[in-house]
């Protein structure tokens, strides 16, 4: 609670939309039921899209975009973009391992995956597999919140010299989940949980997740504590704002692009490098009668902003930091500087971005990576070069990124989420 006695509703809101979602696609569904109750109305993008003003959205696998198009002739978009994907341990295509009378089941790290942390961790299973149907392939949302899987730690009496292990990702992330010398069937595990048989069983994108709640934490309140929060973090916040732009007056069309595959490149047919984003655009500009010329000059005056999560200065290793950029938990949001272009942002961006707000009445931080280290990057810079839209690198801090746990500052959930709302309905 806060020092008030008060947990920020917004902080606990998010605690509930990262327990809802363990998987990219349980993103989607959890952002469209969202969107879903405010009136957005879901198109296919295989049929012809309506020409009236509205809300909708779409739906591509772990990816989703959404806008709200009022009267008049297509305007400038305002676009906050972000990705469902997290790093995590995922599940081979023949995960079934017996080794010394443990049964075992095979898994591969996803994206850059902070590996110590997601060792003896309760973990879940999620997302969805295929199955055979009359009519083709049929996909099934799949979500096991039972502790069936655990990574276990070596114990420090076996390591050479008591300090731990180097991970081998192909030797040490299997995951127990039973004992004994009769081999357990993966394929018949996931198939009994979905209901089907397990001859039904085609294919799969199933992952873990660790089954600790997420919470509001610290003593007074101040922090939250979850997984996923990079970039569930921008998810959860990018909706409510699309939400609270679709109810005011603007003379732009608010979007939200939600990709998957952003930890591993984008490189997808849903990912941010794929023509989803730039397709559905299109198809709003067609749609409200407007032509390729129109769509053209939409764009030259439309603008992104990149939300990700943004690295807080950590108290245990402030000397990994920028020292003139300090970034602060509960500091308002934050804009993303690098000049090699693994963040987006120029002045144009950088400007609309600090507007916004001023526009919420939020304060602004400018981040900067430490020149002697390599700087990560997000789907901004994919993004701005595959539809030529001006884009902006933002985000919230966050300590312990890419780690099966992460925290952030329960305030900045609400100032985020008002900064993204006033970018996306500038006044």
């Amino acid at each position: 609670m806060s020092p008030s006695g008060r947990t920020d509703a917004s902080a606990e809101l998010l605690c509930r939309f990262v327990d809802s979602s363990p998987s990219p696609f349980h993103v989607c569904a959890t952002v469209a039921a969202e969107l879903a109750a405010h009136g957005f109305v879901r198109l296919a993008e295989r049929d012809a899209w309506p020409a009236e003003p509205g809300r909708y959205y779409v739906l591509r696998g772990g990816s989703l975009v959404a806008w709200s198009v009022a009267g008049g002739s297509p305007l400038p978009f305002r676009v906050v973009g972000g990705h469902t994907d997290s790093p995590n341990l995922r599940v081979k295509q023949h995960p079934d391992l017996s080794v010394a009378g443990w049964q075992l089941v095979g898994l591969e790290p996803y994206g850059g995956a902070w590996l110590n942390s997601w060792l003896d961790r309760d973990l879940g299973l999620s997302g969805r597999i295929a199955t055979r149907h009359a009519k083709g392939a049929r996909h099934q949302l799949i979500r096991v919140d039972r502790p069936i899987l655990r990574v276990p730690q070596l114990a420090i009496h076996l390591s050479e010299d008591r300090k731990g292990v180097q991970l081998d990702p192909q030797r040490h992330l299997n995951a127990v989940w039973g004992v004994g010398t009769s081999p357990r069937s993966f394929v018949q595990f996931i198939a009994a949980e979905a209901g089907v048989d397990p001859e039904e069983v085609l294919g799969w994108e199933l992952m873990t997740h660790d089954l600790a709640p997420s919470g509001v934490v610290g003593v007074d309140g101040e922090l939250v504590s979850a997984p996923r929060l990079d970039n569930q973090g921008t998810c959860y916040a990018g909706t409510q704002a699309l939400i609270s732009a679709a109810d005011r007056p603007t003379d732009r069309v608010p979007v939200l692009a939600l990709f998957d595959h952003e930890e591993v490149g984008s490189t997808s047919d849903r990912g941010a490098q794929s023509d989803l984003l730039s397709t559905v655009l299109e198809r709003i500009v067609l749609a409200r009668g407007g032509g390729r010329e129109d769509f053209l000059r939409t764009m030259a005056d439309s603008i992104c902003a990149s939300g990700d999560m943004a690295h807080a200065t950590h108290p245990n290793y402030p000397e990994r930091h920028e020292p003139a950029h300090r970034i602060e938990v509960n500091g308002g949001p934050v804009l993303k500087v690098n000049q090699n272009l693994r963040y987006a942002t120029d002045a144009v961006g950088a400007a609309a971005f600090a507007m916004a707000c001023d526009q919420a009445g939020v304060p602004l931080q400018r981040y900067v990576h430490r020149a002697d280290l390599p700087c990560g990057s997000t789907i901004g810079p994919l993004t701005a070069a595959r539809t030529g839209m001006s884009t902006v690198d933002v985000g919230a801090a966050q300590l312990a990124m890419h780690s099966a746990r992460e925290l952030m500052g329960a305030s900045d959930v609400r100032a985020y989420t008002d900064a993204l709302a006033a970018f996306l309905a500038p006044e």
